[in-house]
This record gives structure tokens, sequence and C-alpha cells, in this order.
């Protein structure tokens, strides 16, 4: 996986709300979902919160809608405390996962159902819910009805809803995990495009790295409940804060290795700077974390890795091999210099002369 692009344009100014998250704190029985979440959603930055199954990114989404309230902890909106705020009462637009659009409703109307709801003029809502159809691309669907539209239609028309009372906070519950993967890589372009135009603050939860890394400003990492690390895609894929972060964000390899006194570790034959914390000792045996781009190969009847597969991926291939001792190695090669390197074959293995992260040797 590669990183996000570095360079992203700016959002719309003056529109955005700040969002922070204090010392948030929620538990369901004897599990807790959120311990102590402390965040900051900047004014017009799409944040992402990343994390596997049950690591607390939906409840602190859910507890930011109003859906949940937390055992302690508050949320605030612009320095506003709003912890106590009803839902309906919280100036937010909401994306489902699973579209939730009324089956008996046009799209316009769809659209059109919270101002409706305030009692906005039908001409004056019609005319909004056709600015907005025109927004999400789906100008000529107005009259359609849900089961006449694919699932991506209907997502762009739950965007178009969720706007429509021009919400402080956008929030997108993994909005498009429902989605085949054309349609996801499209929408998520989309959803980006109108977020930087409108300039609108948004918290978007997903399980899905590829997603947060390419439409965040910001990834929030978070895990059993507390936030690992918060930082650009780019830093939080370059530099992780924590091990955690380094193997759930990308892949990342464990290859043995052993400290050589303060700051260094010999791995894969090469004595590479360490990064962040180390295990006591000065000659502990320990794991390494290695990203597969930073893994060089080279056919040599004289190795000791063997080639077990490559994968080809188009301007990138991925090879698997084993290191003498058994050790399972991933390397990413420009696929013009893996020609060679085929299920069998000896080769050479080398390492990046980068810091690296080190875990003690007997780390799950």
């Amino acid at each position: 996986m590669t990183s996000a692009t570095t360079e992203r344009p700016a959002a719309a100014a003056g529109t955005g709300a700040r969002v922070e998250f204090r010392n948030l704190r929620r538990s369901f029985g004897h599990t807790v979902a959120l311990d102590g979440l402390d965040l900051t959603v900047e004014p017009g930055e799409l944040l992402a919160l990343l994390g596997p199954s049950g690591c607390g990114k939906t409840t602190a989404l859910r507890v930011l809608a109003g859906f949940e309230q937390p055992d302690s902890g508050e949320v605030l909106v612009d320095g506003a405390d709003i912890t106590g705020v009803p839902a309906n009462r919280r100036d937010a637009g909401m994306v489902f996962q699973s579209y939730s659009l009324f089956p008996n409703l046009s799209a316009r109307d769809n659209v059109a159902f919270g101002l409706r709801v305030r009692k906005v003029a039908t001409a004056k809502r019609h005319a909004r819910a056709a600015e907005l159809l025109e927004l999400v691309g789906l100008p000529d669907h107005g009259d359609r009805f849900p089961h006449q539209m694919s699932g991506g239609q209907q997502q762009r028309v739950a965007l178009a809803r969720a706007l429509a009372l021009q919400p402080r906070v956008l929030l997108l519950d993994e909005p498009l995990s429902a989605l085949d993967a054309k349609v996801r890589l499209t929408l998520r372009e989309e959803i980006r495009r109108l977020q930087l135009s409108l300039g609108i603050t948004t918290v978007f939860v997903t399980h899905d790295q590829e997603e947060a890394l390419s439409m965040a400003d910001r990834v929030a990492v978070l895990s059993a409940g507390r936030l690992e690390q918060c930082a650009a895609p780019a830093d939080l894929y370059r530099r992780p804060a924590t091990p955690f972060v380094a193997e759930f964000v990308g892949m990342m390899n464990r290859l043995p290795g052993r400290m050589a006194g303060t700051g260094q570790v010999e791995v894969a034959g090469s004595t590479l700077p360490v990064d962040g914390e180390q295990p006591a000792g000065a000659q502990a045996d320990v794991k390494v974390l290695v990203r597969p781009e930073h893994v060089t190969v080279t056919a040599d009847p004289q190795g000791t890795a063997t080639v077990v597969s490559a994968s080809f991926f188009g301007s990138v291939t991925r090879v698997l091999l084993d290191l003498a001792d058994g050790t399972p190695v991933k390397a990413d090669l420009p696929s013009h210099d893996a020609d060679a390197l085929a299920p069998g074959v000896s080769a050479t293995v080398g390492l990046a002369q980068r810091p690296v992260l080190v875990l003690p040797a007997d780390a799950g």
C-alpha cells in the first residue's frame, strides 16, 4: 500500500466548525468502547477515524452525533458543550453505510425531507433539493425512487440529504463499504471534492486503510478505545508512533534481530538505527518492523533466501521469500527489477538504511 498524496488542496475557509472530544469514556457492560479519548478536529478538516472492529471509532462518531451518551467526558463544537444536546439539535448531517433512504419517496423528496420537517416552503425545498442533486452528479434523478437507482446513486442521494440543512459538521459512518470497488473509488473522490468545495468539517469512520490515507487531512488510529496516533496520512505511514500503528497501517515485516548497542539493531545482515523505544538489554533479541518497500532483493545463486512467490501488480511486484531460518519476508519491488525472481530462485535480501521500530522477541 502506498501513502496518501502529501500535497492537498485547501478546504474552503470560514464554514467549518471545530470539534473536540475531551476525555470521552463509554462502556457497554464490561466492554470499554472509549477509554479517555482526547481528539480535536480542526475547522474544515476531513478527519478519518481508523481502526479494527471494536476499537471505538463508531462509538466516537455516535457520541458526536448524539446517538450515544458518554459515561463521562465532553463533546464541544466551536467551544460550546453539546454533550447533553439531543441529536436533532446538533446541526450535524450523517450518512450511514446502509443508505437509509425512504423507499416511498423520490430522490428529490428524500433530499428535501429535513427541509419539509422544518416547514420550508415547497418551492424552496424543491429548489434546494435540485441544487444538491446537481452537486452530487444526479441532476436528472429527482423523480427516481431508491429501487430505481444503483447503490452508488443511492449513497449520493443520502449525501445530498445530509447536506440539505447546511450542517456545521458532516458525519460519515463507513458510507462506502456496501459498494463495489470501482464505485467506491469514484464516490470517495466525489466526497472529497465536495468536502473541500464546501469547507465543511467532516468526521469519516472507516476500517479501510486506503480510504483513510487517500481521503483524509489527518487520520486518527484507535485501538481498544484509545488514540494511538493522529497525523497526516504520509506522516502516519512513514513515521508511526507505536508498533500498533506501524503494523495496522500498511503492511509490515517482522524480522528477527538483535540489539547492537544503544540505538542500533542488527537484522538481515544490516545494522540499522532504532526509532522510538527499545527493549532493555544492550544485546537483547528483538523483532524488527520493516516495510516491504524498504526491502531489496537480488537473484543470487549463493544467496540464503528463497523466493516463494511473485505477485504482479502493474508497476510493483510483491515478492515473498523465506530467509535461511524460515522467516517469511515480503518485498515490494519495481516490476522491471523482479523479472528474475521466479519461485525457487535463491536470492540475497537487503534493507534500506532508515530508522526502524523494534519489539521484544516474544511480542505477540
